[in-house]
C-alpha cells in the first residue's frame, strides 16, 4: 500500500492516478531507484557520523594527553622549587 503524493489519502501499489484528487503517482521504478538513492544517503551519512565520532575521539585523546604533559610539567617545577634554596636561608 502506498499514499498520494498530493493529498496523502491510502492507495495501491503500481496506481498511476490517485483516486481522490487525480495526481499522477511515481512509477514503481522511479519509486525504486528513489529508495536505492535514500539507502545510498543513509549509508553515507552512518560513515560521516563514524569518521566525525573518531576524530572526536582523536581530539579528546590529544587533549588528555596535554593535559598530562602539563601536570607532570607542574609537578617538575614544583619540585625544584621546594629543592631551590636561595642563600642565606
Amino acid at each position: 500500500m502506498g499514499f498520494c503524493i498530493n493529498c496523502g489519502n491510502q492507495h495501491h501499489d503500481g496506481v498511476r492516478f490517485c483516486r481522490f484528487c487525480g495526481t499522477g503517482q511515481p512509477s514503481e521504478q522511479l519509486l525504486a531507484r528513489l529508495r536505492a538513492e535514500a539507502e545510498q544517503i543513509r549509508l553515507l551519512r552512518m560513515q560521516i557520523q563514524q569518521q566525525q565520532a573518531h576524530a572526536q575521539n582523536d581530539a579528546y585523546a590529544r587533549l588528555e594527553a596535554m593535559r598530562q604533559q602539563a601536570e607532570a610539567a607542574a609537578r617538575m617545577n614544583n619540585q625544584q622549587n621546594q629543592q631551590y634554596r636561595p642563600p642565606g636561608w
